[in-house]
């Protein structure tokens, strides 16, 4: 929920508000949306759509965070709604544009 960070391990901008119902944007004018809710140190949900999708179409990303050994932190994303039509292109993006260069990220 950093958008500086978060422009450090994308290397894209990024403007994020920090609240329930505050709008994000990413990736330029590609990705965008709101927080549905936020639980510091426990969970993201967004709904999150991308600039090519019907108008009104939004997908669920939900970011549960827990404790792992050695004192990291375990992420388990899901994400649903994503139109057919998206479904590998969405999936293909997420491990290139974001899981990636954030393992690159943290492992520094």
């Amino acid at each position: 929920m950093d958008e500086k960070r978060h422009a450090k391990f994308t290397g894209a901008k990024a403007s994020i508000s920090r609240k329930a119902g505050g709008a994000f944007s990413c990736y330029g004018p590609h990705l965008s949306g709101f927080n549905v809710d936020l639980v510091p140190g426990k969970r993201i949900v967004q709904a999150w759509r991308s600039s090519g999708w019907p108008a009104g179409v939004f997908s669920v990303a939900t970011f549960a965070l827990s404790r792992a050994r050695g004192g990291r932190t375990r992420i388990r994303f899901t994400q649903v709604g994503v139109p057919s039509s998206s479904r590998m292109h969405i999936s293909d993006g997420w491990r290139t544009y974001y899981w990636k260069p954030l393992k690159a990220y943290l492992e520094k």
